[in-house]
């Protein structure tokens, strides 16, 4: 099939190299030239495990190409909506100023028959918004929700863990009794061809409404930051008592109806998506006049930023009250491992506070240090980790990179720095061989 994706962000330019990947043929488009010039390169303009050989083998094909021109989506059938959609400057509501953009462009060459398919995070209603307004084009509109992971974006596309469709249905009726539209059922249909090999392979394919597609992604979003916030909680609640929020969460972890998953206490969720998500969801619910049944996330937000502040107190108890002029390696600036994405990051978060009391902090990370530099200009960096360690009074771990969780000795560590002092933000290190080899070792909600 002929297919376009416009924004060729981390969710887009995947998509359309993915797409490529399973026979189709796929445009990208996106407005910042530098990044389209990138992409028809073979090279990605971020960080993510596995995508340029995507992008190389698709270009290499002919069947992927990008452009900065809408007109060259024209030839497509099925348009996919990927751009981003960030927290509005003024407020917690989601910004659609991009989606709305990609929408009046897409206005001008799309025919009857098309398919408009949204991947971009919405507020519920966005989905029956656009397809009145594409209506009199002869469009269907189709929300066909993201639930990509940084680091793991590649595979999450080609095999996704299910597709969310949601389709037009005819008023008043449910979806379970067959109630989509006609083009409704063509529309998932056409869906069905173009995830065809997932769905081959076992992948569930899931038909909805318009607004039961929207709130699925901010609903698994909230449950998540849900989960990490509750065991965050359960950490602040550890530390008065001298429990062990790591144990509590492998014994919490056994119950099948909770799993271990996402009960990793330490700094918190940031990033891209959970953060925005959760504001705007709330957002969202005040505006249909159900804003309590969300207040709860409202605790979420706080919980997870309040982690922050305490990775601070910790590396401020390990220099012994106070890190002024003190040397602070800080391990980690992406958000998350195998990913370069420093957005809303509480690692750079933890760093900046270290440095607004005084510390002389470094910063090193495998891959976000050039994003982290534009976005925090005021730290230092070091793209070595053993520079990093050298003459620290404490190292603060705050990104669970494989290089920091198995590749750093504690034994070699320790020969670099001047005090053997280490804030764990993420529970990732091993705290006995730490302790063994003569460290102070601080956790997050551990004794």
């Amino acid at each position: 099939m002929r297919i376009s994706v416009i924004g060729c962000g981390y969710l887009g330019a995947v998509h359309a190299a993915a797409m490529t990947s399973i026979g189709h043929e796929a445009i990208g488009i996106d407005v910042d030239e530098g990044r389209i010039r990138l992409l028809s390169g073979g090279e990605a303009p971020f960080f993510e495990p596995g995508l340029e050989d995507l992008l190389q083998a698709g270009l290499a094909s002919g069947r992927l190409r990008f452009s900065t021109d809408m007109r060259d989506a024209a030839d497509a059938a099925v348009h996919f909506i990927a751009v981003g959609t960030p927290q509005q400057r003024d407020g917690q509501g989601a910004d659609l100023e991009h989606l709305d953009r990609a929408v009046e462009q897409l206005c001008g060459v799309v025919k009857p028959g098309d398919l408009v398919v949204g991947k971009s995070t919405v507020p519920v209603g966005t989905a029956a918004d656009l397809a009145d307004r594409l209506a009199p084009l002869g469009v269907t509109v189709v929300w066909n929700p993201e639930f990509l992971r940084e680091g793991w974006a590649v595979k999450d596309t080609v095999s996704p863990d299910r597709i969310v469709v949601g389709v037009p249905v005819s008023s008043g009726e449910e979806i379970s009794r067959g109630a989509p539209t006609a083009d409704g059922l063509r529309a998932a249909d056409v869906l069905r061809e173009v995830y065809a090999p997932a769905i081959e392979g076992g992948t569930p394919f899931l038909v909805t409404d318009y607004a039961t597609a929207e709130l699925v992604k901010v609903a698994a979003n909230a449950f998540l930051a849900t989960k990490v916030s509750f065991i965050n909680a359960m950490a602040e609640i550890a530390e008065i008592t001298g429990a062990d929020v790591t144990r509590l969460a492998d014994a919490l972890g056994h119950d099948e109806r909770i799993g271990r998953r996402f009960l990793g206490a330490g700094i918190g969720f940031g990033g891209g998506c959970l953060p925005k998500d959760i504001r705007a969801f709330v957002a969202r619910a005040e505006e249909l006049g159900r804003g309590s049944a969300l207040s709860f996330l409202r605790e979420v937000d706080a919980i997870n930023l309040r982690r922050r502040e305490r990775a601070v107190s910790l590396a401020v108890r390990a220099c012994g009250g106070s890190v002024y002029e003190r040397r602070v390696a800080v391990l980690g600036a992406a958000f998350k491992p195998h990913s370069d994405d420093v957005r809303d990051s509480p690692a750079l978060d933890v760093a900046s506070r270290l440095r607004g009391l005084g510390a002389r902090v470094t910063v090193t990370d495998p891959a976000a240090i050039d994003n982290a530099r534009r976005t925090h200009p005021q730290l230092d960096y070091e793209t070595d980790l053993d520079s990093t360690l050298n003459d620290a009074d404490v190292v603060v771990v705050v990104t669970e990179w494989d290089e920091y969780r198995r590749g750093l000795s504690p034994e070699h560590a320790a020969s670099l720095v001047s005090a053997r002092a280490v804030v764990d933000g993420r529970n990732c290190l091993d705290a006995a061989a730490w302790r063994a080899a003569g460290w102070k070792y601080y956790g997050m909600g551990r004794p």
